[in-house]
């Protein structure tokens, strides 16, 4: 009686899909962050509570200085524990908890502009099919005529990705991030580069812009 062959024992396994940072923020930074939007809290919540304590009394003070200073102690926190990685076509997002959003399979995607302190924020918005799921990728941030962009690969695989995603028309933004790509090889400087272009497009005194796949598809086909 023959025993089974080691292939069968030991069936060879499918190796994971590598799991890519697209977080751009330094630990150092990351905790800078989180020190000085503490501090910034507490100065805040302290304020208040100095007010409300000069009217109704200490007690009174102390409540509303920690009913000021919790939500805006759990935002920090919340900001300080954002994590988001590339896994496969999968993004993966940790808060409290890591959910999923696969990329090829979103309903929809949007571009988002963020204006904060004259900081422009560029970001791609993914809404999953499951209600209320959603992935937000900063793939560019722009300060005057400099900035940061996600590196070489994590825009290469991401692009990768939104190729193969119909529904939402993914190729668009794919479109986008391979103009960037290019744009970086022949090294442009921030200003030729599309994402900054988009950034700079965005109307000011707007804390968020949205661009839709419309908008987007528009501004792709401008480009050179």
């Amino acid at each position: 009686m023959t025993e089974p062959s080691n292939e069968r024992k030991n069936p060879a396994r499918t190796p994971e899909p590598e799991r890519l940072p697209l977080h751009q923020e330094e630990p150092r930074l990351r905790r800078r962050r989180l020190l000085s939007g503490l501090i910034g809290a507490v100065v805040f919540a302290a304020a208040f509570g100095g007010v409300a304590g000069l009217i109704g009394g200490q007690v009174a003070g102390l409540v509303v200085a920690a009913v000021v200073a919790l939500p805006l102690v759990y935002v920090v926190v919340f900001a300080a524990r954002r994590r988001i990685w590339l896994e496969g076509t999968t993004l993966l997002v940790r808060t409290w908890r890591t959910r999923r959003v696969d990329v090829v399979q979103a309903s929809r995607i949007d571009l988002l502009v963020t204006d904060v302190r004259g900081m422009r924020t560029v970001s791609l918005l993914f809404n999953a099919r499951q209600r209320g799921r959603t992935a937000k990728v900063d793939v560019a941030v722009y300060a005057g005529t400099g900035g940061r962009e996600l590196n070489v690969l994590a825009l290469r695989r991401l692009a990768n990705a939104l190729m193969n995603n119909t529904e939402a028309n993914g190729m668009v933004f794919a479109e986008l991030l391979v103009a960037q790509l290019r744009a970086e090889a022949r090294g442009e400087a921030a200003a030729g580069r599309p994402l900054y272009r988009l950034a700079s497009a965005a109307p000011s005194g707007r804390l968020a812009q949205r661009f839709t796949m419309d908008a987007v598809s528009r501004f792709v086909a401008h480009l050179d």
